[in-house]
């Protein structure tokens, strides 16, 4: 699907670490050429030509990111990247509203950027993480969930998908859950918003995150969507120019309101172009078409790896393209090694879930993510060499 739109695709390689990033389509690389070429300039700065048109394409890139994602406009903060934004919810929100004691539920799935900013609130303030139980299939399931709530729950904070495990979280249900009980929603969309519909009203998310990399956009760029009411009481990581009102030497300042004031300084006006424009390509494709070709293809992989018998799978039902697998007795990087020695582009280690290994009792794996411009040609290669990974040691060594 839509192959021809990649330039790396024209090399003999199966690119399957679309979890860690995507491959960038020509239409994306052209837009940010064209700015940097035609009408570099800062935003909301000059009044000449070029910078007026700066300040139309970057700003117009708000609304594309609200209709995406069913948000308003004023809602959207674009930030460096899924990190940065889960950062600022941590330390610009949560540190001024919890307090020592109240509970906040994770899992032991999460993604680093969606652990450690809690540890370092544990540390500094006192709260207290609660890890809710994953199934014998290593899944979050809106049950254990519940039963992980108690009074003095005052966040839940997941990812809408694993990125090892792969596993879909129910959110909208989840949602209604916060919703009824006054807890606030944060939701890591690092690896569902690229590849299916996410609706950040009808989930009733509080504040969600994402990154351009992981969707046909430019690496240090991402997005925070945050409810209006609580921007307002949301303090910014960074100061300086672009996100004040004014300052004096006596110390008084004024800040903006909104998503200006969290976005001190030069953004990364390039990237910001480049994302509207990854998000335009998408949803010409269709985000329910991306999600129904990607899970056709994990289906495929997983029948085909089924019938090797040193392969072990760990989540072959989760409703996603990202599986998990080792080679039986193998190390995880010795396989990825290997299958690169075959062009075939997979990731191998923890995946920044550490802790994951609690549940797993397994440290490593080799990850496959697949995206759109996946194919079966691309599966089949992929099980075929598998099948001959006996050889495995001759071609590492």
């Amino acid at each position: 699907m839509n192959r021809e739109d990649f330039p790396m695709l024209e090399k003999d390689i199966v690119y399957f670490d679309n979890g860690a990033t995507t491959l960038k389509p020509r239409v994306v690389v052209l837009k940010m050429d064209e700015y940097m070429q035609m009408y570099t300039s800062n935003i909301h700065r000059g009044d000449y030509d070029a910078a007026i048109k700066t300040n139309q394409a970057y700003d117009g890139v708000r609304k594309i990111v609200s209709e995406f994602v069913n948000c308003s406009e004023d809602e959207v903060i674009f930030t460096s990247g899924t990190t940065m934004s889960l950062n600022t919810v941590v330390f610009g929100y949560m540190k001024k509203h919890l307090k020592k004691g109240d509970e906040v539920i994770i899992s032991k799935a999460e993604h680093a950027s969606n652990v450690l900013p809690w540890m370092k609130l544990s540390e500094d303030i006192g709260i207290v993480i609660k890890y809710a139980p994953l199934n014998d299939n290593m899944e979050l399931t809106v049950e254990n969930i519940e039963k992980t709530i108690t009074e003095k729950t005052k966040v839940i904070s997941i990812a809408h998908v694993s990125n090892v495990i792969g596993d879909v979280r129910d959110i909208k249900a989840i949602g209604k859950i916060c919703k009824e009980r006054g807890i606030l929603f944060n939701v890591d969309g690092a690896q569902s918003v690229p590849h299916m519909k996410v609706d950040f009203r009808d989930a009733n998310i509080d504040f969600l995150s994402f990154s351009g990399h992981k969707m046909c956009g430019p690496t240090g760029v991402g997005v925070l969507v945050v409810k209006s009411k609580l921007m307002e009481d949301m303090d910014p990581l960074c100061y300086g120019g672009g996100m004040n009102q004014t300052f004096e030497a006596t110390g008084d300042y004024e800040l903006k309101t909104g998503p200006s004031k969290f976005e001190a300084g030069t953004p990364p006006i390039a990237e910001v172009i480049g994302l509207g424009e990854a998000i335009k390509y998408l949803e010409k494709i269709g985000l329910d078409n991306i999600h129904k070709h990607e899970v056709k293809l994990k289906k495929l992989l997983v029948k085909e790896l089924e019938k090797i018998p040193n392969i072990i799978l760990y989540n072959t039902n989760s409703d996603s393209g990202i599986l998990s697998f080792n080679i039986d007795s193998v190390f995880a990087q010795d396989s990825s090694v290997y299958l690169n020695n075959y062009n075939i582009y997979v990731r191998a280690g923890n995946h920044c879930a550490k802790i994951l290994k609690d549940e797993m009792k397994i440290k490593n794996t080799v990850r496959v993510s697949m995206y759109f411009y996946n194919n079966e040609e691309d599966v089949l290669k992929l099980v075929d060499v598998l099948k001959r990974s006996e050889d495995i040691f001759r071609v590492v060594i």
